[in-house]
C-alpha cells in the first residue's frame, strides 16, 4: 500500500492558508490607496467638466443679456440646476457668484472628497477662464 505524503488527507496546513492571507493583506494594502486616489481624481474631473459646462452656459446667458447677473428686465440670473451638478453632487457643491461684469464658478468638496483631495480642494473658473488652484495636476 503506498503511502501518501499528507497521511491526513488532502487539504490546505496552517502555514499555507497564513500565507495566501499575508499575499491577500499586502496586495490590498498596496491596492486601496491607489484605488482612492483615482476615485478622488475622477470626482474632481467630474467637477471641472461641471464647472466648464457652467461657465458656457453663462457666456450664453451673457451674449443674450449683455450681463451675467439679471436679465435686460431685471430679473435675476437664477441658478440654471445644470445636469452635471446632479452627477457631481455626491462630491462637490456648485454655486455661482456673479455680477454685472463678472461670474466665478465654485466647486466645493464635500463628504469623502474633502478628505481623499486634499491637494486641489475647492476648485473655481471665472469669466476670464483663470483656474484656481493652481497647483500642479488640479487642474
Amino acid at each position: 500500500m503506498p503511502h501518501d505524503i499528507h497521511p491526513r488527507g488532502r487539504g490546505f496546513t496552517l502555514i499555507e492558508m497564513v500565507v495566501v492571507v499575508a499575499i491577500i493583506a499586502i496586495l490590498a494594502a498596496i491596492a486601496w490607496p491607489n484605488y482612492t486616489r483615482h476615485v478622488a481624481k475622477t470626482n474632481r474631473v467630474a467637477a471641472q467638466a461641471c464647472l466648464s459646462q457652467y461657465a458656457n452656459y453663462m457666456e450664453r446667458y451673457y451674449t443674450t443679456n449683455l450681463r451675467y447677473d439679471q436679465t435686460a428686465g431685471g430679473t435675476a440670473n437664477a441658478d440654471p440646476q445644470l445636469g452635471c451638478q446632479g452627477e457631481v453632487s455626491r462630491s462637490y457643491t456648485i454655486t455661482q457668484a456673479t455680477d454685472r461684469a463678472t461670474f466665478t464658478i465654485t466647486a466645493t468638496p464635500t463628504t469623502v472628497q474633502l478628505g481623499r483631495d486634499s491637494l486641489c480642494g475647492t476648485l473655481t473658473l471665472n469669466q476670464t477662464g483663470a483656474r484656481t488652484p493652481t497647483a500642479n495636476g488640479c487642474w
